[in-house]
């Protein structure tokens, strides 16, 4: 990392590579961001999974789909909505496909992961809305830890500023990708300092899932709930930082694009978190080996080793939705609740399309559960 030697103390100093050559294979720092925010999110939803007794290992299995589905989503929305690179006077269509070069929409990331992620838990046997609420603190820490990326590139920075954090930015060389223009010998610097926004919402995830992890904890939210308040608390950050964003942008109304999608996502999410209400979903499992149970904050005390790896070869066919008292009462005995619907309606007590459904639902195997998640 080679960086100007004349850096004024009150500034943030920015990378004048990000991308590096192991052999023929580029080492590209965006793409290594992105990997460790989404191993932070399955370490952070695997943990959460547990607790509400989702057998181990089961988030690798909802990883497999969502991630390529959140990475294609994310693709598309940078496409669709800057459709000038690409298509028409000057475009080149084939370059759509050119992800190692940038152009990646969270909207997108965040719709087709949660399609992947619906697939996944269909397959699993796990309501969707349980998923959701697993996931709600990760994903703020994931894309917290992929916004470093966007130091690296020398992108995602605001407009001038004589703040103490004001930040240097690099002049990068459209001709050497990843690298910054170089005039006798020294990295080339932007006149002045701007505000690093990338930085900004970097903290502001942080906060987002803090406040997510508090609530959740305080008000036992369920039906999705968690994961709607991290979708109003990003927004609500993403449209100010939108705001204050120099870089080219398509523009409706005076303002970019990103600015209106910002405040009608965290209007959907904000009538969803007021109007879906119900205790928290937690699951036993139905056809193999129960899950571990959680251990309390310390993740070093989870098992880890062959008990872990006995389950993993032997998954449950399916879960049971339950009331908390039932799991607790199952993790202390083992014994799997009664069924409250083996009498009645069949689908009495079943899961609704979000997971929703009587606080004792049915048996919900990997069938029952295509039509719970």
């Amino acid at each position: 990392m080679t960086l100007v030697s004349t850096i004024p103390q009150a500034a943030l100093p920015s990378p004048s590579t990000a991308v590096w050559q192991l052999g023929p294979l580029p080492l590209r720092a965006y793409a290594l961001c992105i990997i460790a925010g989404i191993a932070v999110a399955c370490v952070v939803t695997e943990r959460r999974l547990r607790q509400r007794g989702v057998a181990p290992g089961a988030v690798l299995d909802i990883a497999v789909w969502a991630v390529p589905t959140g990475i294609i989503g994310a693709r598309i929305y940078h496409v669709i909505t800057s459709p000038e690179k690409y298509f028409g006077a000057g475009g080149e269509p084939l370059k759509a496909f050119a992800i190692w070069e940038g152009g990646l929409g969270i909207w997108g990331a965040v719709a087709g992961g949660a399609l992947g992620a619906w697939l996944a838990a269909r397959q699993l046997g796990i309501p969707f809305a349980v998923v959701a609420d697993a996931l709600a603190p990760g994903l703020p820490l994931a894309q917290a830890v992929g916004r470093v990326g966007n130091w690296f590139n020398n992108e995602l920075y605001g407009g001038l500023t004589t703040l103490p954090w004001g930040l240097q930015v690099h002049d990068m060389d459209p001709r050497n990708p990843g690298h910054a223009k170089v005039v006798d010998g020294e990295p080339v610097l932007l006149p002045g300092l701007y505000h690093p926004a990338f930085l900004y919402e970097a903290l502001w995830n942080v906060g987002v899932a803090a406040l997510v992890l508090v609530l959740d904890r305080r008000l036992r939210l369920g039906r999705g709930r968690a994961f709607a308040l991290y979708v109003m608390g990003y927004t609500a950050g993403r449209f100010w930082i939108e705001l204050m964003r120099t870089d080219e942008a398509n523009h409706i109304l005076g303002l970019r694009l990103n600015v209106w999608t910002a405040a009608l996502v965290f209007v959907g999410a904000l009538v969803y978190f007021l109007r879906v209400r119900g205790p928290r979903e937690y699951l036993v499992p139905l056809g193999g080996p129960a899950p571990a149970p959680a251990t309390g904050g310390d993740v070093s005390q989870l098992d880890l080793s062959e008990r872990e790896a006995g389950a993993r070869a032997a998954a449950p066919a399916g879960y049971r939705v339950v009331s908390e008292e039932q799991f607790r009462a199952y993790e202390e005995t083992g014994a799997v609740p009664d069924d409250p619907t083996a009498t009645g309606d069949a689908d009495g007590g079943a899961a609704g399309p979000d997971g929703a459904g009587d606080e004792a639902a049915g048996a919900t195997g990997s069938r029952a559960a295509d039509r719970e998640s």
